[in-house]
């Protein structure tokens, strides 16, 4: 993949720590460089920095995660004299704060202004939704997810013409089974202290309540009391500095009983290991998610995988109403309620290894038609070429 110009591309993001933005962050970083073009990208730093300076790319510290207006406003002015310094072509913002001194600063320096819609972000006033708006303001607006790229043209019509769909993508290579060696997984499940033979159900969330690893604890519990104890659940996830939430987790654990079928693992660096131990994964969201790349991720790694049913679900994970029996690969559940995921989970583990395998096979060719890193990192790289063509 080359493009017609080598442009310098800023991405500004809150900072680089877990996430499915930062991710995309660094996969786009690694096709710009590909490609003949400089990858430059500014945050408030975090444990992906590293990573990203190994493939070629520079990092710049700043303090894009403030909300303080001030902050804001003095970010703008970083922001253009990082621009004018670095010889930058376009700057693209992932995040609402940093997005407002990324408009401010683009239209200072005369440079495109790009942003991608991650989130669903809630808008319960005018005020919100003017903060809100300026994920909308790019000159190219990115959603990454046609549930997404509807909410936009709702709240912000004044977009309609500048929306593009760009699925978020995963490495479905890297996300292979086969391509996961036996000491990763080992390491893995060591690390966790989970027993041999023991069904693992991963939810890989970082911690906070929306994400609702309060309801897979309470379906945990429900299958306990029905006599269902062998399967963990792993809950894999940056607290991100909620020890509030984390606490309240702990306490429901502790509630239920579930010591011996819960485990809080922290953040975990090796997705593909995860998945590879995984016999099942499930994504408990009792709010809209605005893609849902755990969901993929399952389905590239060929575990089953069960969904709240809400937010981007439909384009994720087929399943009926709205795709035939024969077409489901993985199940929905109402958001919110334990007793449904307690029963699919059930279902889910029941499986015939035929069935097992036929289900996987459709949420892995899914997966490789719509939701690969190489199709959203060209999709992204033409979009910064039409505005350098411009």
């Amino acid at each position: 993949m080359s493009l017609p110009t080598a442009p310098t591309v800023l991405q500004v993001i809150p900072d680089l720590n877990s996430g499915g933005a930062e991710r995309t962050t660094v996969d786009i970083a690694r096709a710009l460089i590909a490609a003949g073009g400089t990858a430059l990208v500014a945050s408030q730093g975090g444990q992906m920095v590293r990573e990203l300076e190994d493939i070629g790319a520079q990092h710049f510290t700043l303090p894009v995660k403030s909300k303080n207006p001030i902050t804001l406003w003095k970010n703008a002015g970083l922001l253009s004299d990082l621009i004018r310094a670095q010889d930058v072509d376009i700057i693209h913002a992932r995040s609402r704060a940093p997005a407002w001194s990324s408009l401010f600063a683009a239209r200072r320096t005369h440079i495109p202004f790009v942003t991608t819609y991650h989130g669903s972000y809630s808008q319960s006033n005018a005020v919100k939704g003017l903060y809100n708006s300026i994920m909308a303001r790019g000159d190219t607006v990115i959603a990454n997810s046609k549930y997404i790229a509807d909410l936009i043209s709702d709240r912000h019509p004044f977009a309609k013409d500048r929306i593009t769909v760009i699925h978020r993508g995963s490495d479905l290579k890297g996300l292979a089974p086969e391509n996961v060696s036996a000491l990763r997984r080992q390491a893995l499940k060591d690390s966790w202290g989970v027993p041999t033979g023991r069904p693992i159900i991963m939810n890989m969330a970082r911690l906070t309540s929306w994400k609702g690893q309060k309801v897979l604890i309470e379906a945990m519990g429900t299958l306990k009391a029905s006599g269902v104890t062998a399967p963990i659940a792993i809950l894999a996830g940056d607290a991100q500095g909620r020890d509030g939430y984390v606490a309240e987790l702990k306490q429901l654990i502790a509630d239920w009983n579930l010591q011996d079928q819960v485990r809080l693992v922290g953040h975990c660096a090796d997705v593909p290991a995860a998945m590879a131990l995984s016999d099942l994964a499930v994504v408990a969201s009792i709010e809209p998610e605005a893609f849902g790349r755990a969901a993929v991720e399952a389905q590239a790694a060929r575990v089953p995988v069960i969904v709240s049913d809400l937010g981007a679900v439909p384009e994720t994970v087929l399943a009926p109403p709205d795709a035939a029996e024969k077409d489901r690969t993985g199940w929905r559940v109402l958001p919110g309620d334990s007793d449904a995921l307690a029963s699919t989970i059930k279902t889910a583990l029941a499986l015939s290894a035929e069935d097992r395998l036929a289900l996987t096979g459709r949420g892995l060719t899914h997966a490789s038609r719509n939701f690969t890193v190489e199709t959203m990192c060209a999709k992204t790289l033409d979009v910064y070429a039409k505005l350098m063509n411009r």
